[in-house]
């Protein structure tokens, strides 16, 4: 059966009105389209530092979103990845509100490998990619940057120089306490628990004694407390070093060496 040619003319005309009819109502529903990243949410996950990232999507136009999807990168200040992150969502309703997690996973053990951030508050970079498509047809990419603080778990630690006191004169006035005052802040987004093991050293080289200290360490909380060595008092020099190893439930790190005296 043939069709006539005025037919085919009329279906092409109206095929291409509703095509578009589909563009125009499409285009106009990017204006009622809005993404609203919120505050992230912190969690541990074995050794890592998993931020989820939650994004409100506001859907008010004519057609459901497909293919979402969100790639985010993390960069220190001299703009070296530290992690990335991809979430997909296949389709996003129309008519309303939608909330999708993004997660970015930080490994403590490869950002602890230098001390920089263990001691020194920072502040990270962020870019984020989103990429959609309105009606399966139009696809609608965009590009946002924004930063977030670092805080520093041992932020400004410090130890203090020895004070020498004989524990018994008497019986062996060679047999001292050595005590080094220790501090820090913790300024990190999570509580600390751990220790911290110290050995003193010498000018000459030799470990003159040793140390451990147990700390529970609320976020943004100050920490101050003493070390106590018992030594030799025939082996304590005016300078020398400590030689100190940190271990939390989450990372360890050491040896980080400070002189004293």
């Amino acid at each position: 059966m043939n069709v006539p040619i005025r037919v085919i003319g009329i279906a092409t005309t109206f095929f291409w009105v509703f095509l578009i009819a589909i563009f125009a109502t499409a285009a106009y529903s990017v204006r009622d389209l809005s993404l609203n990243f919120g505050e992230p949410e912190v969690s541990f996950t074995d050794s890592s530092l998993l931020f989820a990232l939650p994004i409100q999507i506001t859907n008010r136009g004519y057609y459901d979103i497909g293919n979402f999807n969100v790639t985010t990168q993390i960069f220190d200040p001299e703009g070296y990845t530290l992690a990335t992150g991809r979430t997909f969502e296949r389709v996003v309703p129309k008519g309303g509100l939608t909330t999708v997690y993004h997660n970015v996973s930080l490994g403590l053990a490869d950002l602890f490998a230098a001390s920089t951030y263990l001691f020194n508050d920072s502040q990270f970079n962020v870019k984020a990619w989103v990429g959609l498509r309105l009606a399966e047809a139009i696809p609608v990419q965009a590009q946002t940057n924004f930063s977030f603080p670092w805080g520093a778990p041992f932020y400004n630690f410090a130890l203090g120089t020895p004070t020498i006191a004989v524990i018994d004169p008497v019986a062996n006035p060679f047999r001292v306490w050595a005590s080094v005052p220790m501090s820090f802040e913790n300024h990190a987004l999570f509580d600390l628990v751990g220790n911290v093991s110290v050995k003193m050293i010498n000018s000459g080289g030799s470990i003159v004694g040793e140390s451990l200290t147990v700390f529970s360490v609320p976020q943004n909380s100050p920490y101050s407390g003493i070390l106590q060595f018992e030594v030799n008092a025939g082996q304590v020099t005016p300078s020398g070093q400590f030689e100190v190893h940190f271990a939390t439930e989450y990372f360890s790190h050491g040896p980080v060496v400070i002189p004293y005296g």
